[in-house]
C-alpha cells in the first residue's frame, strides 16, 4: 500500500495492530504512551509536522509504502 497522507499511516498501524491481536491500550503500555494518542495517530489526526513529512516526501519525489506480517505467522 502506498502512503500518501497521515490517515494512510494511521490504518497501516491500525491494521497491523489488530493482525497483531493487540488492543490500542496493550500497543501504548508497549511504547510508553497513551491509548489516546494511539487512537488519534491510527485515526489519521495530522499533526503539522506529519503533513510537512508528506509535503517534503511529494516534493522530492520519495514515495513511501508499507508491508506487515500477520501475527500468525513463523
Amino acid at each position: 500500500m502506498k502512503l500518501r497522507s497521515p490517515g494512510d499511516i494511521g490504518l497501516i498501524i491500525q491494521q497491523a495492530r489488530l493482525a497483531h491481536g493487540m488492543s490500542q491500550t496493550a500497543l501504548a503500555e508497549n511504547l510508553g504512551m497513551s491509548q489516546r494518542a494511539v487512537s488519534e495517530i491510527e485515526s489519521g489526526t495530522p499533526t503539522i509536522y506529519m503533513r510537512k513529512v508528506f509535503d517534503l516526501l511529494q516534493a522530492t519525489g520519495v514515495e513511501l509504502s508499507a508491508h506487515w506480517e500477520d501475527g500468525d505467522a513463523g
